[in-house]
């Protein structure tokens, strides 16, 4: 491999997992530079992320700080000058980088507020799927329906046809002035040796091949080709067919629209908080105790705890039992009942006006397939102001609508797209909300419940969307939707030490159902 390639995939890397999408044209001016870093420490700067192309590498270039290298000088006397005055105290960095809050905006205090909750989906009690092929055939062309129909709802060039029409009409399909549409699911996505992406869009009429090139490097399709799709993954294109050739060539890409959410807020008579976390695992010897008791004390005399009025914890409350081979030597609690029991009795802890939103994660004694019911009544006994729902759960507190999911998807989001990564676990939450759809590869690192609606199809863009499982942390408003990456209670496990991945434990994410403020505690 040519030096310059080995160069290139370092550069390609860190520009990525900045959050920049280099394209092939500023591939040579990315070489030159004698320090890549500056140029991303310059984006980080202006806040700038996607496509990075000559315009926008301009850009930065201007926004760059020169290198400073030390001058040799002999036989030079240096002087001292006192300042004029003193320099202005910075205030310390935070632990991982996290924003500093304002108790102004989080108003109320939260005992002085009844609790309202509406769930709107949660599977528990309503799953009818008995594992058959036809619940498959259906959940999928269940899942086609809806995404079709919001994919329609932002508007098309022109009228969508089925699979089987649109080979009936290839010859006319032939250049860029007779276009052709067609809405279905994604299979085989891969990319080619040129830099193209090979993909097949199948419906219930039939399937066809299609190619998406770089054909413009400005265009937005260029960021799918360096991303990818996921298999399963329902999408709109626009193309035609190329004189002599079989597959359509893709000119356009059409997810379902969402350009800007207008997100609810509660009343300034209902300015509460709720708060976030995910990942516990209590019982593994990794648990962090007394980071939770200390969390518990900050609960019960910090002025901005009296603001939070609910508590959602996402799944793996518990570490579980029998989950992976040599589980009981990292346990220090090896019965399940006992592990549900401390932690109704750790929550307990908790002020008296906090209620608890508790749902079930890949570590705890429910299905693992997805959707997921809540925990069974049984391990639900010594638990107050608890609410047992399952996962995933849509849900509004004070008309503030929150869709929370556990998140295992988050593992097939990274083996799928290259611009996702579990150090950047909020670039799959993005996704899922581009996408309209939590899960969407059958057959992956997610086991799925092949019910005859698909209920893991997003119908309604949430308020606030907060995921785990994968231990990281992250706040950031996306197309006006409130992202929560919630943090775990478990310190570095031996599987995550052989990665080489840290966790970012112990970080209470609280946000404002009226302001939509957020605010990040550690606990560490």
């Amino acid at each position: 491999m040519p030096v310059s390639d080995e160069d290139w995939a370092v550069i390609h890397r860190k520009v990525t997992q900045a959050g920049l999408l280099p394209a092939k044209s500023v591939r040579e001016r990315l070489l030159e530079l004698p320090d890549i870093d500056l140029l991303i420490d310059a984006a980080k700067s202006i806040g700038k992320k996607g496509m990075l192309d000559a315009a926008t590498l301009d850009a930065l270039l201007g926004e760059m700080k020169p290198i400073q290298r030390p001058v040799k000088e002999e036989n030079v006397v240096a002087r001292t000058i006192a300042p004029v005055s003193a320099p202005e105290p910075s205030p310390a960095p935070r632990m991982h980088e996290l924003d500093d809050y304002r108790l102004v905006d989080f108003p109320m205090k939260a005992k002085d507020i009844d609790a309202e909750i509406s769930i709107h989906f949660d599977i528990t009690g309503k799953s009818v799927t008995e594992g058959r092929k036809e619940d498959i055939r259906s959940c999928f062309n269940d899942r086609l329906k809806q995404i079709r129909r919001l994919i329609l709802d932002g508007g098309l060039p022109n009228r969508p046809m089925k699979v089987n029409e649109l080979l009936r009409r290839k010859r006319s399909i032939s250049s860029v002035d007779e276009m052709a549409t067609v809405i279905g699911i994604v299979s085989d996505s891969k990319n080619t040796k040129g830099g193209h992406l090979r993909f097949t869009i199948e419906d219930d009429s039939g399937s066809v091949d299609c190619m998406l090139g770089l054909w413009n490097e400005d265009d937005a399709c260029s960021d799918i080709v360096h991303s990818g799709l996921m298999d399963d993954d329902v999408i709109g294109v626009t193309g035609h067919f190329p004189q002599g050739r079989d597959d359509l060539r893709v000119d356009d890409i059409h997810f379902p629209p969402l350009k800007m959410h207008n997100r609810n807020t509660a009343g300034e008579d209902r300015a509460v908080s709720v708060a976030f976390i995910s990942d516990l695992h209590l019982g593994s010897k990794t648990f962090l105790e007394p980071q939770w008791h200390k969390m518990i004390e900050w609960f019960n005399k910090d002025p901005l705890a009296e603001t939070i009025r609910y508590l959602v914890i996402s799944g793996d409350g518990v570490d579980g039992v029998g989950i992976y081979p040599g589980q009981e030597r990292e346990l220090n609690i090896p019965d399940l009942f006992n592990q549900y029991s401390t932690l109704g009795t750790m929550l307990q802890g908790l002020p008296e006006w906090v209620d608890v939103l508790l749902l079930p994660g890949n570590h705890d004694a429910v299905r693992p397939a997805e959707p997921q019911p809540a925990l069974d009544p049984e391990l639900q006994t010594d638990y107050n102001n608890t609410l047992f729902v399952g996962n995933p759960c849509d849900f509004s507190l004070h008309g503030v609508r929150v869709l929370s999911y556990h998140g295992v998807s988050i593992m097939d989001f990274v083996s799928s797209l290259r611009t996702v990564t579990f150090e950047r676990p909020e670039a799959a939450m993005k996704a899922m909300i581009d996408r309209r759809h939590l899960a969407p590869s059958w057959g992956g690192k997610t086991p799925l419940s092949p019910e005859p609606e698909d209920r893991l199809v997003i119908q309604e863009i949430p308020d606030i969307f907060v995921t785990g499982h994968v231990h990281g942390h992250h706040t950031e408003s996306y197309k006006g939707v409130t992202l929560v990456h919630s943090s775990t209670w478990q310190d570095q496990t031996s599987y995550q030490r052989m990665l080489g991945f840290q966790p970012k434990p112990c970080i209470l994410t609280v946000v404002n159902l009226h302001t939509h403020a957020t605010a990040a505690i550690p606990f560490v």
